[in-house]
This record gives structure tokens, sequence and C-alpha cells, in this order.
């Protein structure tokens, strides 16, 4: 069994109580959230225990669920880590790079494991490639929210555009060369809107545009690769793969087309998602990683190398928007 503290109970937070609650091996011990009309409210609805000192209910579980805003999760995570505590956090790992190097150099003086919470990576229209040979050459992203005040304590970098680059750094088994960027302030005072490309030694280039001042939702991520195209929505969760082959998949048809080289076979497929909860299944994995000492599923690096990027990404379009 698992005991576990929940660090910050709003909006996401309810998410992950409502997740912790229906894991069988998780003992929810208590939370803790410095707003009192919040907690209150908590603690009558889900009866769960209130601790109005962080340290004492650090001290009270095994692991700590950080749900807290990001300016909160160096403290919190350093403050569990040197308690020889695990720690699942919500991305970005941490307010600066500085925090975030600390933070690595503690996980790793330490026995505990820490997972980050990119979400996406349990998103079903992802999961359904887990099979697939990955090997993209060019890959396009948009991923645009409407405005909401919730979140706007950091960049649209840091707030969307951070799941994107940690799937593109997944998928992509080579380090980044270039990074070009530009953003725009528009609702906060930090970029709202953002373009960047993003090109690795292997060749590889990656095209991201994330907004959260749009009027439409979009989450689709398209990968192109030799013979394959692959498009998935995060959104919608689905996916579908477009390939120079035949195919006897079930879920897919294939059909013949005319080129200056011949006759070429087409297969569209599309895979089945799996149908999951996202969250409660990176919490489960976490617990799992704990309780079974398995590495996590997206470790303090995946989350150092994300927000690293998402830095670098910031650094560009300050840059630009100085000398322009």
């Amino acid at each position: 069994m698992l005991k576990v503290g929940v660090f910050g109970t709003g909006h996401l937070g309810k998410f992950h109580l409502n997740n912790w609650k229906e894991i069988p091996e998780v003992e929810i011990i208590g939370f803790y959230d410095p707003d009192p009309k919040t907690a209150a409210a908590v603690a009558e609805k889900y009866q769960i225990r209130r601790f109005e000192d962080a340290a004492r209910l650090i001290d009270a579980c095994d692991a700590v669920d950080i749900i807290a805003p990001t300016n909160f999760h160096f403290e919190l995570c350093e403050l569990a880590i040197r308690k020889g505590k695990h720690v699942f956090v919500e991305k970005p790992l941490a307010n600066n790079m500085e925090e975030a190097r600390e933070l690595i150099k503690l996980v790793k003086e330490s026995n505990v494991k820490l997972q980050v919470g990119h979400v996406e990576r349990f998103n079903p229209a992802f999961l359904a490639l887990e099979d697939v040979p990955l090997q993209p050459m060019f890959i396009e992203v948009h991923r645009l929210a409407e405005f909401n005040p919730r979140g706007t304590e950091v960049s649209v970098i840091l707030d969307l555009m951070i799941h994107d680059i940690d799937i593109i750094l997944h998928i992509v088994k080579s380090e980044v060369k270039n990074i070009y960027a530009s953003g725009v302030a528009v609702m906060t005072d930090s970029p709202d809107i953002a373009n960047v490309r993003m090109e690795f030694n292997n060749g590889c280039v990656a095209n991201l545009t994330s907004s959260r001042i749009s009027m439409k939702k979009m989450r689709k991520m398209r990968i192109f690769q030799k013979d394959a195209y692959i498009g998935v929505d995060f959104l919608t969760k689905k996916t579908e793969i477009i390939s120079l082959n035949q195919t006897d998949d079930p879920n897919g048809f294939s059909f013949e087309i005319e080129t200056r080289n011949g006759k070429k076979s087409i297969s569209v497929i599309n895979p089945q998602s799996p149908e999951i909860n996202a969250i409660k299944m990176e919490l489960e994995k976490f617990t799992e990683s704990v309780l079974q000492n398995k590495p996590a599923r997206v470790s303090e690096m995946d989350g150092y190398r994300a927000m690293d990027i998402a830095h670098q990404i910031l650094q560009k379009i300050k840059y630009n928007s100085i000398n322009s």
C-alpha cells in the first residue's frame, strides 16, 4: 500500500484526487492547500484530512503528488526528496533551470522515484503507436486552446507546447541541433502564441505552433517518415497511419495508385486506441514504479530535457523581440 499526500486541490488537483481514490494500492493520507475556502470544500466533499502544515503531510506519507502552481514545485519537491519521499510533480518540473538542475542532483543522491506529469504520453491516441516503428523525419504540431486565466503564471511554451516538446524528444532519438522561435504576448506578460522550428542532428525537423488565445481547440501531431504518414489527434484520441504497403490489419484497408514508377500499394490503418483515463494511468504507473521499484515512466530527466528545450525557446523569443 502506497500512502500518498496531495499538494494542491485546484482544478487539476481534484481530478488527481478522484483518480487516486480508484487505485486499490493507494491510501490518500491527506492534502495540503493554503486556500482556506478551497481546503474546506475539498475536505468536506472527499472526506480527506486537511493538513495545514506541508512538512507534516510529507512526514505522514510515502509519496507526494504536487499539483501546486509551478513556482511552488521546487520548494515542495526538495522538501519531499530530502525526507526520502517519492514524488509525482506536474509539468513543468520546476520554475527555472537552476531549480531543475538542483532537483536532478537531489534525486540522483537519494533513493526515490520522481515522475513528471507529461500526461500526453498516456493519451490513447499516442499509446496506439506503441508497436509502430517510429523514425520521424518531419513533424508538424498544432496545439491550440481558448484563453483561460488558469495556468497563465507561465508562458504558452511551458503551459502547452511543453507537452509536444516531451513527445517529440521521446520519439526522435537524436539531439537538438538548432532552434528557431518567435512568439507574442497578447493577453499576459509572457508569450501566449508561439511558433518553433527544431532541427535535430539526424536531419529530423519539427515545426510546433501553440496558442492559448485561439477561438477553437486543436491538439494534432503529424509525423512523416520514409514510406509513411502518421496522424495523432490528442483531442479526439484517434490515430491514422498511411503507408506504402499492403495491409491485412482488420482496422485498415489497402488500395493501389498509379505512379511514374508503376503501381504503388497504399494502406490506411486506424489503430484501435485503448479506452483509458490518461491521468489515472500516469498515477498508476507512478504507483507501480514505487511499489515494484521500476523506472519512472516519465523520469526526472525526461522532465528536465523538455524544460531545457522550452527555456531555450523562451530565450530565442526574448532575443528576437529585443533585436526586432
